[in-house]
């Protein structure tokens, strides 16, 4: 049986976002703002959703190469996980370098790297398509004979891993240092100050980068984010946005091997034609700011719901989406998606979000019939219509409390 330790891990992961948080307001550290954090969960809530409609093929992908193709029967002892970790370990190193240097796989790892803060809620911040090409990386552990279940195993441990690093809170662990991949380590690895771009790319092994060249110690203070700023809370543009950046660089390129090398070619790579490589800018500290945005209580507790409804949502359907026809998933997940899409037009105060809201909650009415066979569908019905009720009537009194809302405080 392939056990879900990442879904497994969430309750995990937020009662220690809620110590990170805890921990930040009696410092006044400031490392949290809400808008930014519910685009970072809500980027980890997408992940998961869209990662339902591939956990099966990309399981397969790796068992088929090691049913049909391996070169080895290798058995199952201590020293047969050591290995593996290890081996883990190495091709997750490259695989994310590659992410870092490849543009077309940039177009998905760069939404990990868009928000301008670190906390633990930035670990939690993942690409929607990014797994859908990274499995690849790890097929040479396939072919040499390495379980499947043993790598799914080490492997969620290895993401389980990177989840602590991503904290401001922890500043130095002394000689693990030069073992460990930190959270001082990472810190680098998410700057976007040039000294920082393309270091540390590390899992759990920090050894990897000092071997290969792309270490980089923790020295000046570290500007989070990427060079070019999302500044947005829409959570299907930061999916997309650099997809049609490099679309529309492609189509202003003379010639078809230009337009190939936009895709292939590194983060700042353009053709001649539109001015050659460009490197990272130094950051301007005297005109540095982060994206933000001013939204009243109002809007703070509705998004706060909202966010709360749409990650239950999303958690039962990482738990029964092996019990709904691909169409019913893709319908609930669809207004998961369109939830978290509120959030964000709500925080930046878009206008057309007081038309989208209404259809989200007639969708989501009209929506229950598809899941009708459920053993727990008049609980589930009955819980979405008082939510809906709820929502449309909060809703209609919030709407012209949108636009220019006072701002408050952000944590």
């Amino acid at each position: 049986m392939k056990v879900d330790y990442i879904a497994l891990s969430v309750p995990i992961f937020f009662i220690l976002i809620g110590i990170e948080l805890f921990y930040d307001f009696y410092k006044k550290l400031k490392y949290y703002r809400f808008n930014d954090s519910i685009s970072n969960l809500s980027q980890g809530i997408g992940s998961q959703i869209t990662g339902l409609f591939m956990k099966t093929a990309l399981f397969f992908g790796y068992k088929y190469i090691f049913e049909n193709w391996k070169l080895f029967e290798i058995p199952d002892t201590i020293w047969t996980w050591i290995i593996l970790f290890i081996g883990v370990d190495f091709f997750y190193y490259w695989f994310h370098r590659m992410s870092h240097q490849v543009n077309a796989l940039w177009a998905a790892h760069i939404v990990h790297h868009q928000s301008e803060e670190y906390n633990l809620t930035v670990a939690l911040r993942q690409s929607w398509f990014q797994s859908w090409f990274a499995w690849v990386f790890y097929l040479p552990l396939a072919l040499i004979g390495f379980d499947p279940l043993m790598f799914v195993t080490l492997s969620a441990f290895n993401t389980l891993y990177q989840f602590w690093i991503h904290t401001r809170t922890i500043k130095s662990l002394g000689l693990l240092e030069y073992i460990l991949n930190t959270p001082s380590h990472h810190r680098v690895h998410h700057g976007s100050n040039p000294k920082y771009i393309d270091k540390n790319h590390a899992g759990t092994l920090i050894i990897w980068d000092r071997l290969f060249g792309t270490f980089q110690k923790e020295e000046e203070e570290v500007y989070y984010g990427i060079t070019t700023p999302l500044a947005s809370w829409n959570p299907v543009w930061a999916n997309l946005h650099y997809w049609a950046e490099l679309w529309s660089t492609a189509e202003r390129a003379d010639n078809f091997k230009d337009k190939i090398k936009v895709f292939i070619k590194p983060p700042g790579w353009f053709p001649e034609k539109l001015g050659g490589f460009k490197p990272a800018p130094e950051i301007d500290v005297e005109k540095y700011q982060k994206f933000d945005s001013s939204f009243s209580k109002q809007v703070f507790f509705y998004v706060f719901f909202q966010f709360i409804v749409a990650l239950i949502s999303a958690s039962l359907l990482l738990f029964l989406y092996f019990k709904l026809e691909t169409a019913t998933l893709a319908f609930a997940s669809a207004l998961t998606i369109f939830a978290l899409l509120s959030c964000g037009a709500l925080l930046e105060k878009k206008l057309w979000v007081k038309h989208f809201e209404y259809l989200r909650i007639v969708l989501s009415i009209l929506g229950l019939y598809l899941f009708k066979d459920l053993a727990i569908f008049n609980i589930l019905a009955i819980s979405v219509i008082i939510v809906q009720i709820i929502t449309a009537i909060w809703f209609y009194y919030l709407q012209n409390s949108i636009i220019d809302a006072p701002k408050i405080s952000s944590v």
